[in-house]
């Protein structure tokens, strides 16, 4: 499957190779790559640029280096959180602004609220009632984390029962807590009135109705964008 390399950066060129062989599905979530050694010769290489590989596909997500006598490369199912993190970090240098990031989410979010009326299961409307009930608590005590918020939102997302969605909503988590940080001064005209939403949305899910939760959803939405903006 791999062919030598002698031009450019090595690591990054083998690297390439094993990401396009995982794309075509010759490499699949489970599969072992063949031992240093091994790739050392296929590859016409040193160990050290072969580890150098090894590293990079690991920090991007795409292989579990396991120790032991059972251990070697092995393919891993890739998931959000390498997503979130990198818009963290345009969130964080400036790049994408907070309110920018908000009008993702509200494009997002509120198309995917008919999908939920349709499929959301009672075990999926409890959730929502739960974190809910939460978040008044938390209200209560003066102590209201932001995670409550990204935690409803996120089984909002999971309720449509489409996994990529749920991937979607779920890699803007870390940015969303990034945006939000400069406006904690304002945390209280944010926290009250989106749980009241949270709690407005919960029922007219429960109810099945489409057009009363979309507006709902988006005016919450907005009301962050527009705080944000100011």
């Amino acid at each position: 499957m791999f062919s030598r390399v002698s031009v450019g950066r090595i690591s990054e060129i083998i690297v390439e190779q094993i990401r396009l062989l995982m794309r075509q599905g010759q490499l699949k979530p489970g599969d072992r790559l063949p031992p240093e050694r091994d790739l050392c010769e296929r590859f016409g290489v040193s160990r050290v640029t072969v580890r150098e590989a090894l590293r990079m596909l690991e920090s991007s997500g795409l292989v579990e280096i396991r120790v032991g006598a059972r251990g070697g490369a092995f393919v891993t199912v890739p998931n959000s959180d390498r997503v979130g993190e990198g818009l963290a970090d345009l969130v964080t240098l400036s790049v994408i602004s907070p309110a920018d990031m908000s009008e993702v989410r509200m494009v997002l979010e509120t198309g995917i609220v008919p999908l939920v009326c349709e499929r959301a299961t009672e075990e999926d409307l409890t959730g929502l009632e739960d974190i809910c009930q939460r978040s008044e608590t938390a209200l209560g005590t003066g102590d209201y984390p932001e995670n409550l918020s990204l935690e409803f939102h996120l089984r909002v997302a999971e309720a449509t029962h489409n996994q990529a969605i749920a991937m979607m909503v779920k890699s803007f988590i870390e940015p969303i807590m990034v945006a939000l940080r400069p406006a904690r001064k304002t945390d209280r005209e944010l926290s009250k009135p989106g749980t009241d939403a949270h709690e407005q949305l919960t029922e007219a899910l429960r109810r099945r109705d489409a057009p009363s939760a979309t507006g709902i959803m988006h005016e919450h939405l907005l009301r962050k964008v527009n705080l944000l903006n100011r």
